[in-house]
């Protein structure tokens, strides 16, 4: 009986060839199996080339052409469209202007939305456990609402409130004793039409990532802040050492998702700003695009305009996803955290006993 079970467990205890460095068995491709990745792979996947890919590459031609969109004859140019739009001086200014909004309005948008949503989930009281403001569903819904009101509407909104003989803030300035500001052209002037259409779209956008981060702080676990409190952290400390890396996927995805906008800003700008502002100070290359396409009949020129905002969107998701990873991003640093904490109050107990 004993050879026999010894015999057994020597037997179950055998690594597989694959353990053993082997090459692993192939599973066979059952009806259901294949069944399986066309449904979830293979169909995802036909949509994707059928709807991004497809019309990504039909952009790139017609960008090599010189077709003036209301006529089926075209010519091929090949690069001669890349060449022209870069020689051209308005759309440089274009390319500026939306450089400057993708990294000033992620930046500023993030970190009001993060403040809002750390004030909100954890400045509750200093003793006990961590928790919320009093309220903390009422500010939710009021940091929330700008984003819930469409895009155009807010800005005719703002672009009225710019106004400098009527608008509202040459009213409540000069209200407090600002006299300089009477009359004062907010989307007017070269210096103050970029700044002003900066604070709409962060005004517009921060409450939907207040929210998005929120959610986010939710979801951390609550015994990583009552580590942190053990150890002496205050709020501040605790925002950066404990929320910022546990959260840190959710950033990187709002950042994207921030600068695409940023980098578009189409309805904004036209509803605030249709001529691109004073000195083509607030012209974005979709605005540039729809005016070359549109007025002048170049829809090759204007493709190729897209085509560079594309190039130019995936560059910098590019460059947020490396920036993520050189600095240590990744996924895990919730639960790596969570098993430090887990260990270090284990080690506490165990001391005590």
């Amino acid at each position: 009986m004993k050879d026999t079970i010894s015999t057994s467990d020597t037997a179950s205890s055998r690594p597989t060839p694959a353990a053993r460095g082997g090459r692993p068995r192939r599973r066979k491709f059952t009806l259901d199996r294949v069944t399986f990745f066309l449904a979830f792979l293979g169909v995802p996947l036909a949509i994707f080339v059928l709807f991004v890919l497809y019309p990504f590459a039909q952009a790139i031609f017609w960008a090599m052409t010189d077709w003036r969109g209301f006529s089926p004859d075209y010519s091929f140019v090949g690069l001669d469209n890349f060449v022209k739009i870069f020689q051209d001086e308005i759309f440089l200014k274009a390319l500026r202007n939306i450089a400057l909004l993708a990294v000033c309005v992620p930046l500023v948008t993030l970190v009001l939305a993060l403040g809002v949503a750390v004030a909100i989930t954890l400045g509750g009281p200093s003793k006990g456990p961590v928790r919320g403001i009093k309220g903390a569903s009422f500010y939710r819904i009021v940091s929330f609402f700008p984003y819930v009101v469409p895009a155009i509407i807010v800005g005719l909104i703002w672009a009225q409130m710019y106004d400098p003989n009527a608008g509202l803030v040459n009213g409540i300035l000069t209200g407090l004793g600002l006299d300089g500001f009477d009359k004062f052209a907010w989307l007017g002037e070269p210096v103050s039409a970029m700044p002003a259409l900066m604070f709409v779209i962060v005004w517009g956008l921060v409450g939907f990532y207040a929210v998005l981060f929120i959610a986010a702080i939710k979801g951390v676990p609550a015994e990583l802040y009552e580590a942190a409190r053990i150890d002496g952290a205050g709020r501040f400390r605790m925002t950066l050492a404990v929320t910022l890396p546990a959260i840190r996927d959710s950033v990187q995805t709002a950042y994207i998702y921030l600068g695409i906008a940023a980098l578009d800003s189409f309805v904004y700008v036209q509803a605030m700003l249709p001529n691109g502002g004073p000195n083509n100070a607030t012209l974005t290359i979709s605005q540039r695009l729809f005016t070359i396409a549109f007025a002048k009949q170049q829809f090759g020129v204007a493709t190729a305009m897209g085509v560079v905002l594309a190039v130019v969107t995936l560059v910098f998701a590019a460059l947020v996803f490396t920036v993520n990873r050189l600095t240590g991003g990744g996924e895990g640093e919730g639960k790596k955290k969570v098993r430090a904490s887990r260990a270090r109050r284990a080690e506490a107990k165990g001391g005590a006993l």
